[in-house]
């Protein structure tokens, strides 16, 4: 950052909503490894659609790891005002893109209504990710990033 150029103040507010959403992204990551279907049946999922996520293959683990966890490194790297965070949250798109296309390609089963909102919820990250790198990016662009 330029010697005389202030941090704005929305990176603040950006970053703090940003690590919030994605910190969500990551305990439910933890806890879906870590106590699976107890975890999922709390979470008001079907048996068809726990029996769903124990059918994924192995290596979508890449692409989901690569999503959630590079959207809490880019949400702390941009709080940190660390140029890394650009390519943090990259990483998070093409984590995000992999893992909506698999859902495009290996459709869930079809969702109780009180749930009906989560067939869209794949996109929707893919959208606050891409914002996200876009405003990381843009930051980079103003120097307020170093």
């Amino acid at each position: 950052m330029a010697a005389g150029t202030k941090t704005p103040w929305h990176l603040w507010v950006v970053g703090g909503l940003s690590l919030l959403w994605n910190a969500y992204g990551g305990f439910d990551f933890i806890m879906s490894v870590t106590r699976g279907e107890a975890y999922w049946r709390e979470s008001g999922m079907t048996q068809p659609m726990i029996d769903y996520y124990n059918a994924m293959p192995a290596w979508m683990y890449g692409p989901w790891i690569l999503g959630v966890w590079g959207a809490v490194i880019g949400s702390i790297l941009l709080l940190l005002r660390n140029r890394l965070a650009v390519p943090a949250f990259a990483a998070s798109v093409v984590g995000a893109i992999a893992s909506a296309l698999y859902g495009v390609m290996n459709p869930m089963p079809p969702l109780p209504p009180a749930m009906a909102v989560m067939t869209y919820m794949p996109w929707v990250i893919v959208v606050i990710a891409a914002l996200l790198l876009w405003y990381a990016w843009a930051m980079g662009k103003r120097g307020v990033l170093r």
